[in-house]
């Protein structure tokens, strides 16, 4: 038979055991609840990293679109480089075409026989030339306007004067006083033109 004393010593340690046991436990859910400090500045560093890393990623998403806006502007202005870049030297020749056409349409037309064989053979080389000369402009993309009965254009078209004309649709081009050229679709001279009006 065990003595009083022996069961509460043995009941107190068993108490003992048990509130070590809750101690133990409760300050294991206290750590759980309340994370170290050492925790709390890893996630804040964490927090820190990851907004870092969308924002350098967003720049350079930017940088990379902005490059490529770049790269693309650049091929575009070499293209018109290559497409317009003769355009000065085109207008300057103009002048040369609008010449032969002149010489061409001064020679009056009854006298271009075989009895005159030297201003046959100089007209004769005046057409040629200027035959010559719409071909070399046509193969680097230059072409005539000459609207004679279309839609008056102030893109492509230059009102000298406007007049009533019977059996002319008003705003449709009457006369024709000066051909105009476009270079690659963009007018290089507009022509100059007589305008039909109301009457």
């Amino acid at each position: 038979r065990t003595s009083p004393r022996l069961l509460c010593v043995a009941t107190q340690q068993k108490n003992t055991g048990q509130n070590l046991e809750e101690d133990q436990s409760q300050s294991q859910n206290e750590q759980k609840v309340e994370p170290s400090s050492a925790e709390k500045m890893l996630t804040e560093e964490k927090a820190k990293l990851e907004e870092q890393l969308k924002e350098v990623t967003d720049k350079y998403k930017r940088a990379l679109a902005d490059a490529e806006n770049v790269r693309q502007r650049s091929q575009k202005l070499v293209e018109e480089a290559k497409l317009y870049g003769i355009q000065s030297f085109c207008k300057d020749l103009l002048e040369v075409a609008d010449i032969l056409e002149k010489a061409t349409e001064s020679v009056p037309k009854e006298e271009i026989k075989d009895e005159n064989p030297h201003l046959k053979s100089l007209y004769e080389g005046l057409v040629m030339t200027e035959v010559q000369i719409q071909k070399v402009f046509k193969k680097h993309g230059l072409l005539r306007l000459n609207p004679v009965g279309a839609k008056f254009d102030p893109y492509e078209h230059e009102a000298l004067f406007h007049a009533p004309m019977e059996g002319k649709e008003p705003g449709t081009i009457a006369l024709v006083s000066k051909i105009g050229y476009k270079l690659h679709g963009r007018t290089l001279r507009p022509a100059l033109v007589g305008v039909v009006k109301d009457a």
